[in-house]
C-alpha cells in the first residue's frame, strides 16, 4: 500500500514489518543553537496486535521519567505512543545505541525493583488513580528478557 510521506517520522514506518520489542532511533534534530536531540522509538508490543493497557502505560511513564533521570542528565522526555504500544524517549546529545540501550536497560532494571509509581496521587497527577505498579513490572520484565532483540526492528 503506497502512502504519501507525512511530516511525522513514525507515520512513515510500515506498522506491519516492525517485530517489537525494540529501540529503534526515530529523529535526530540540531537546533538552532548547535544542540541535539535524537527521538527513540522504545517500542513494547506488536502494533496492530498487541496493546498495553492504560493504567501500564501510565505507570511505565511515571516510572521511567522518575529513574531514568538517576543514570543520565540527558534525559528530555519520555513519552507515551497514543497507539499504546511503546514510549518516546527524547535524549540529548550523540548517543550510540549501545549507551541507549544499558540507559533502557538500567531503568526498567530499577522499575523492576520498585516499591511504588512515583507521583501516582491526585496532588502531583492528574489521573493518580489510574496506575498499576504490577503490570509495569510485569511489562518491564519481558522488555528486559528480550534484550538481545533490541536492535531488530523489521523481520
Amino acid at each position: 500500500m503506497d502512502q504519501p510521506r507525512m511530516n511525522v517520522e513514525s507515520f512513515n514506518l510500515d506498522h506491519r514489518t516492525v517485530v517489537a520489542p525494540y529501540v529503534r532511533l526515530a529523529d535526530r534534530k540540531v537546533l538552532p543553537a548547535g544542540d541535539v536531540l535524537r527521538k527513540y522509538d522504545v517500542r513494547f508490543a506488536q502494533p496492530n496486535v498487541e496493546h498495553l493497557e492504560m493504567p501500564v502505560v501510565h505507570s511505565l511513564e511515571h516510572l521511567f521519567a522518575e529513574h531514568s533521570r538517576n543514570h543520565s542528565d540527558r534525559v528530555v522526555d519520555f513519552s507515551p505512543m497514543g497507539c499504546q504500544t511503546g514510549f518516546y524517549l527524547i535524549l540529548s546529545g550523540e548517543w550510540e545505541d549501545a549507551e541507549v540501550h544499558d540507559l533502557v536497560a538500567a531503568t526498567l532494571e530499577d522499575v523492576t525493583r520498585a516499591a511504588e509509581v512515583p507521583a501516582a496521587n491526585e496532588t502531583q497527577c492528574g489521573w493518580g488513580a489510574n496506575h498499576t505498579l504490577a503490570g509495569a513490572q510485569e511489562a518491564a520484565r519481558r522488555f528486559l528478557a528480550a534484550r538481545d532483540e533490541w536492535s531488530t526492528v523489521t523481520a
